[in-house]
């Protein structure tokens, strides 16, 4: 009874609209993992889709491994599933060092069901999640990460340096008494 309910809970998130659509913005050089739940079913592949690029496929995974075949070239080597056992469903999907060519909609989709093998990245539902991934340099619009630091370096120099001034001034100061003390003493011991 509860492999038929949990395959009814994966089909009605599957026929409804994508309720999970998310916006994901990220900077050059990050790793992002854009997030996908499939419930608690049996899951036979997975496919992570961008359907703007030819090949359209990000990643394919089924039977316990990866699909490179069809997947677009420029990721190769840089998409890996968050969970390769697909424990409660979690598909994540986990994308390195990102670049502006990154940018764009990335569809997570799954076939569930038990030992019927699907050896190509032909998932024919609506997608589970759509997820927008945005690559945006520091410049745009964020304070950048780099100046924050240079900044916070500027501010601890100067700081050290109006301290010595600081100490430098107060040693000078004193020793400019001190000497004219001196001055008034021996002045009062000579007469």
């Amino acid at each position: 009874m509860a492999p038929v309910l949990a395959a009814l809970v994966l089909m009605l998130s599957l026929l409804a609209p994508a309720a999970s659509d998310q916006h994901v913005t990220v900077h050059p050089g990050d790793d992002v993992t854009l997030r996908c739940e499939a419930g608690d079913v049996s899951i036979r592949a997975v496919e992570w889709t961008r359907p703007d690029l030819e090949p359209q496929y990000v990643l394919f995974y089924s039977d316990g491994h990866y699909d490179t075949d069809q997947q677009h070239p420029s990721f190769t080597g840089r998409v890996e599933l968050e969970d390769r056992e697909l424990k409660d469903g979690d598909v994540s999907l986990t994308l390195k060092n990102v670049t502006s060519r990154d940018n764009g909609t990335y569809e997570c989709r799954v076939a569930a069901g038990g030992s019927r093998r699907t050896k190509r990245a032909l998932i024919k539902t609506d997608p589970i999640t759509v997820i927008y991934l945005e690559v945006r340099d520091s410049e745009d619009g964020n304070f950048p990460h780099l100046h924050v630091g240079l900044a916070a370096g500027v501010v601890a120099v100067l700081l050290l340096v109006a301290a010595v001034f600081v100490v430098v001034w107060i040693y000078k100061r004193r020793t400019e008494i001190w000497s004219a003390a001196h001055k008034v003493v021996d002045h009062v011991t000579c007469h």
